[in-house]
């Protein structure tokens, strides 16, 4: 993984933050994978959107299918997301 600046949940402002708010984990945190784009809120945006097409569109593959694809990519990657 590249290392880059990423705002923390507690220095966002503006449109990050309000963006961080609707989309923390119960644990009060947001995922490193969207961090990696709050120096550029539109491309947060667009990253989000994306996901959300390609897990929860529509598709011939069925939720469990794009998970288990997700974690295989993950894993041949060696990425824990």
């Amino acid at each position: 993984m590249a290392w880059i600046k990423v705002l923390k949940e507690d220095e966002a402002e503006g449109a990050l933050k309000e963006f961080y708010e609707q989309h923390m984990t119960p644990a009060g945190i947001v995922d490193n994978i969207m961090k990696i784009h709050s120096l550029n809120p539109p491309s947060l945006e667009g990253h989000y959107q994306f996901y959300r097409t390609l897990m929860y569109g529509k598709s011939q593959l069925s939720r469990i299918q794009r998970e288990m694809i997700a974690v295989v990519v993950s894993a041949v990657n060696r990425c824990h997301y």
